[in-house]
């Protein structure tokens, strides 16, 4: 635990820091999603490390019965069902088969890119951190901002910036 003011990592770095094919992954996925550095990446990998010891804890603790683990652990998938990491009909067992792509596409950045509204993920960054970009009619600066299933629905250009404008040069072709 850290001392009071101090800061924390939320993140655990790789074990062996010079992997090739590892860091040709991570090259790839930060090109792809569009990530300002690996920590964004490490981040999200120790999001889906815990989301995954909480399943494995909660299956423990039923004895390997899916529908006790089920039970027991019904918040936790709930949560994963609004963030829309799980689908309609996933259960807990599905929590073990997740992949880092699936918390990645969750991000605001990456929904907004996939909605139309940049023509690449670092446009999409972009505008999302000059706020361009609103949620549910509030303004959202953040590009890891983690949108719910109900959510990806109402993202759109604020109507106070100059690129709500269907006519503005730097709008996406698809968008209009």
């Amino acid at each position: 635990m850290a001392l009071p003011g101090t800061n924390t990592k939320f993140y655990e770095t790789p074990n062996h820091p010079f992997q090739g094919e590892r860091i040709a992954q991570e090259g790839n996925l930060l090109d792809r999603y569009g990530l300002q550095n690996k920590q964004e990446l490490w981040r999200v990998e120790s999001e889906l490390r815990t989301f995954r010891r909480e399943a494995r804890d909660l299956l423990g603790e039923a004895g390997g019965d899916a529908e006790a683990a089920e039970e027991a652990g019904a918040e936790f998938v709930a949560r994963l069902k609004r963030l829309g990491v799980l689908g309609a009909d996933d259960t807990i067992d599905d929590v073990l088969s997740l992949d880092v792509t699936d918390l990645l596409e969750r991000r605001l950045q990456t929904v907004a890119y996939r909605k139309g509204l940049a023509n690449t993920p670092q446009q999409a960054r972009q505008f999302i951190g000059h706020g361009h970009v609103v949620v549910d009619g509030r303004r959202v600066r953040i590009p890891s901002y983690r949108v719910e299933v109900d959510e990806e629905g109402t993202i759109e250009f604020d109507e106070r910036s100059p690129l709500a404008d269907d006519l503005h040069p730097e709008r996406a072709e698809g968008s209009q």
